[in-house]
């Protein structure tokens, strides 16, 4: 399966697995809800496989040790305790502790009005950053997406909420770096998932080797170059989802791209120390949270014919 077919084939199942427990949170309320997770886990870490396999290798890496079941377990049920949570932001539930880390650096960009890039990925929680966001005045942020991903998860959250707005900037077309540099200048954010690797983000950008857990996977730079294109801060983000109603987020530099280097190399130098110090956080929240890594397939590329 090519990259772009199993990025859809994962949306479009969460997207699913949304409108499922959307239901049950909706008939049952959280408390209930979070007993239902339980059978749901158990029939995941039983029988789908290839998830189960990606699982247990990643685990292997986090923890430094084989994994037991319970590890196992825990893992499916944090990603599926997450997905839950996500109808309950949605519809502007207030039963959550957020502990936020780096407010001041927030409210500095805000104040700066040039807007920067926030860099995450399949870590923790989406939404539980976009109800930080949406608490605080004047900070406006949307998501970068492909369409097909954006539509789906537009069409999820309407269904759940229909009050509920996630401005989304479609990506992968011809007008969308404009579209992204308008909303920056207008003094938004805009943030991105920079840990799969479509295959179809652009000519200029890279797929780069880095070591992570303790074995070479492929990134892209894409995001890091379209800040330095664009001359922008960039600013890592993370929601970590640690049991209960408690998520730690937080908001810590990566880059700063708003000084112009004339020198080719100079700057590709540039973007590979950024690229590498996004690998090293997400290495080491891995090791910090390892069951709020929510990549259930292939990540190292181990099952590719040689």
């Amino acid at each position: 399966m090519n990259a772009g077919a199993w990025a859809r084939e994962r949306e479009r199942g969460s997207a699913l697995a949304l409108r499922v427990m959307a239901f049950i949170a909706v008939s049952c309320g959280r408390r209930v809800a979070r007993w239902v997770l339980h059978p749901i886990t158990l029939y995941f870490v039983l029988f789908a496989r290839s998830s189960a396999r990606a699982s247990t290798r990643y685990l292997a890496r986090a923890l430094g040790r084989p994994p037991r079941w319970r590890d196992r377990y825990r893992h499916v049920f944090t990603f599926a305790a997450t997905v839950l949570d996500r109808v309950y932001f949605a519809r502007g539930s207030r039963d959550f502790d957020l502990r936020v880390e780096g407010v001041p650096l927030m409210d500095e960009l805000v104040a700066q009005g040039r807007g920067a890039l926030l860099i995450g990925a399949h870590l923790g929680s989406f939404e539980a950053l976009h109800a930080v966001g949406a608490s605080r005045p004047g900070l406006r942020v949307a998501m970068a997406m492909f369409p097909d991903n954006a539509r789906l998860i537009q069409q999820a959250l309407r269904a759940l909420a229909p009050d509920f707005h996630l401005d989304i900037i479609e990506i992968g077309r011809a007008h969308s770096t404009l579209a992204i540099r308008d909303w920056l200048d207008a003094g938004g954010l805009v943030g991105v998932l920079g840990d799969r690797v479509l295959g179809h983000e652009g000519p200029r950008s890279n797929a780069v080797e880095l070591p992570f857990l303790g074995r070479p996977a492929r990134f892209s730079d894409a995001p890091l170059r379209l800040a330095m294109l664009l001359r922008r801060r960039v600013v890592f983000m993370v929601a970590l989802y640690r049991g209960g109603a408690r998520y730690d987020v937080r908001f810590e530099p990566l880059a700063d791209f708003t000084q112009p280097l004339a020198d080719v190399q100079q700057r590709d130098n540039r973007l590979r120390e950024a690229l590498v110090a996004y690998v090293q956080r997400l290495d080491a929240l891995c090791r910090e949270a390892p069951t709020n890594w929510f990549n259930f397939f292939d990540y190292w590329n181990e099952d590719a014919p040689p």
